[in-house]
């Protein structure tokens, strides 16, 4: 398993649009995604609706979990479209 920390760049924070991006980002992979947030709540990156509950914020920190083969890219891909602000 590997995990990073990131921080949410978008100005409305985690809505239906980058969320559904995430998912997409997330669904190519195989391995386990989730993340938690500052109040512990775990989502599944491969779900819009777990995304869009755990009600992330412009500015908040989640912390990215992935585990299974790909895990590294995965992980890699992921931290890379949230700090490029998922399309916004």
């Amino acid at each position: 398993m590997v995990s990073q920390k990131v921080i949410i760049k978008n100005a409305i924070g985690l809505h239906l649009r980058p969320a559904g991006l995430l998912c997409e980002v997330a669904m190519k992979y195989q391995s386990k995604i989730t993340f938690c947030t500052d109040n512990n709540y775990e989502a599944n990156a491969k779900s819009v609706l777990s995304v869009l509950g755990a009600c992330v914020k412009s500015g908040d920190e989640i912390e990215l979990f992935c585990e299974g083969a790909d895990e590294v890219e995965a992980l890699a891909e992921i931290t890379t479209a949230i700090e490029s602000g998922l399309g916004e």
